[in-house]
């Protein structure tokens, strides 16, 4: 029997650099409140979110991409054409195939990298940086490009009184590459498809081809029960991720959960027992919930206002349709 030759990988991988787009549209509640039966108190009470982002025409998924992309390159001080993988974590690209990953490793001037999208929801950025670590460390790459990116106000019901005031749009990304140490712990990720109604499309795309139905497909969501499994199903979750680290809260920096809703953010600290010198990303508040693009924006955010500085430790956390979630700590670019 013939002996494999062994793969030549990097002992371990972090976070080198990150980049973050955000559309120039900033739409406020008061928009919002033009198509429901509401209050910006409400709003603000009930999610955090006072502003967020809408994509105009040209701004597209691929065009945000290559923005926040070229930022994260700049920052992880490397070149486009040392890039060795593209993935792309997206719900709202339109086009079933091809990948948008390979259009957007192409514009950017990567190498032939090897490219690809999955769908993962609001989970979609740790699913990627968890694929990503395994590229550098098995040897199949040695960078690798890590983008969250949505239009979500495209799947937006705008007359839906429980979700339009959530969506927002935008991309993350950020670049992967090797390291003598650990920088990207343990994933712990798993599904929940038992509870895959919990936060879905409203219809199938071929109902409204097949004129089934007269409204564009949307995002719809049970908040209670997506408020309660975050609160108290996730919280478990990220203290997994810090067990699996070796570290405890006391250890942390930063925390940088899905920008989903100020109140799961706070109850999750709350739950967690945070340290009060635990920087909390509540980006949320001006982004919106920009699904697999919110933990990747946040992060940038942090770090460009002097909030998160490089080196710190970081706990990371997405969760949503699916169910679906993934939890790891990082060492910050």
């Amino acid at each position: 029997m013939a002996k494999l030759k062994p793969s030549k990988g990097a002992p371990y991988a972090r976070i080198l650099g990150v980049g973050g787009y955000r559309p120039t549209r900033v739409v406020p509640n008061e928009v919002i409140l033009e198509k429901i039966d509401s209050s910006d108190e409400w709003i603000r009470s009930r999610s955090g979110i006072e502003t967020r982002h809408w994509a105009s025409d040209e701004e597209t998924v691929a065009a945000m991409s290559i923005e926040a992309s070229g930022k994260a390159i700049a920052d992880a001080g490397i070149a486009a054409e040392q890039i060795g993988g593209v993935i792309v974590s997206t719900v709202s690209h339109f086009k079933q195939t091809p990948a948008v990953a390979t259009e957007i490793a192409d514009k950017l001037g990567t190498a032939k990298a090897a490219a690809f999208d999955i769908s993962a929801g609001c989970a979609g950025f740790g699913y990627g940086l968890t694929l990503a670590k395994g590229m550098i460390v098995e040897g199949s790459a040695e960078y690798v490009l890590v983008i969250g990116v949505e239009r979500l106000s495209d799947l937006t019901d705008l007359e839906d009184r429980a979700t339009a005031f959530l969506f927002g749009d935008g991309a993350g990304a950020v670049v992967v590459g090797p390291a003598q140490e650990p920088g990207i712990g343990p994933t712990i990720w798993g599904s929940e498809g038992d509870k895959s109604e919990t936060i879905k499309q409203t219809v199938p795309w071929t109902d409204y081809r097949n004129g089934e139905v007269d409204k564009f497909p949307a995002i719809t969501q049970e908040g209670q029960a997506v408020f309660r499994w975050a609160v108290f199903e996730m919280a478990k979750v990220a203290q997994q991720a810090l067990d699996a680290a070796g570290i405890s809260p006391d250890d942390l920096d930063v925390f940088i959960p899905h920008q989903a809703n100020e109140r799961i953010i706070d109850s999750m600290v709350k739950t967690l027992k945070l340290p009060e010198h635990v920087t909390v990303a509540r980006d949320v508040r001006t982004t919106g919930n920009t699904s697999a693009a919110s933990i990747p924006l946040a992060m940038e955010r942090l770090l460009a206002t002097g909030e998160a500085k490089s080196g710190d430790t970081a706990l990371v956390i997405g969760f949503g349709a699916g169910l679906v979630y993934a939890a790891t700590v990082v060492t910050l670019p």
